[in-house]
């Protein structure tokens, strides 16, 4: 192997120990879940899955949405970590 491919595997090496070099746009993924797979979706900012939860809860996550956020949440906006915004509390 030439001096200059070690130079480059030496490279991406470093680079994989740095997630936070990397930033998501868009992703697409299928999640294998306990009772079936789901299509989870990162684009423009906006979070989607596949399952009946994300669907039909009031929170707009499920758990397929919240672990793809922890595992890569180095490589996320900070608004794509966890939702679009944090509830305002009321009041008054």
């Amino acid at each position: 192997m030439n001096s200059s491919m070690i130079g480059k595997i030496e490279k991406a090496h470093r680079y994989a120990r740095e997630p936070e070099r990397i930033q998501f746009n868009s992703l697409d993924a299928t999640f294998r879940g306990g009772h079936d797979e789901y299509h989870v979706k990162l684009n423009n900012g906006h979070w989607e899955c596949s399952c009946h939860t994300f669907s039909s809860h009031v929170v707009g996550t499920c758990s397929h949405v919240m672990a793809m956020q922890q595992i890569l949440s180095p490589m996320l906006l900070e608004h794509d970590r966890y939702g679009e915004e944090e509830p305002v509390a009321a009041t008054g």
